[in-house]
């Protein structure tokens, strides 16, 4: 899943909007040092950084899932399990636009 997820983060590598880096142990995308998003560290999908409103909106919609490693939810990530390079790819430019606003 990995690779799917690079796959969605390639336009923005190229712009220069991301950047490789790692969180809690893994690969991820960020942006001006900021935690933007990641491939799901336990199975299928992608997790991104957005608004509070828009995750829930997401999750609310079916759209998305709580992202809650070890139990501990994050209310700014929405995990997307469905592979959608174009969504994937508008998710992450919508994160990059939230965390450098």
């Amino acid at each position: 899943m990995s690779d799917e997820f690079w796959d969605a983060a390639a336009p923005l590598l190229a712009e220069g909007l991301l950047e490789e880096g790692t969180i809690m142990g893994g690969p991820c995308a960020r942006s001006a040092g900021e935690f933007v998003g990641m491939p799901h560290h336990k199975g299928d999908g992608i997790v991104v950084k957005l608004p509070r409103d828009e995750v829930d909106a997401m999750i609310a919609a079916g759209d998305g899932a709580s992202f809650a490693p070890a139990g501990k939810v994050f209310r700014e990530w929405v995990l997307v399990e469905a592979h959608d390079e174009r969504q994937w790819t508008e998710l992450l430019r919508r994160s990059v636009a939230f965390v450098n606003p």
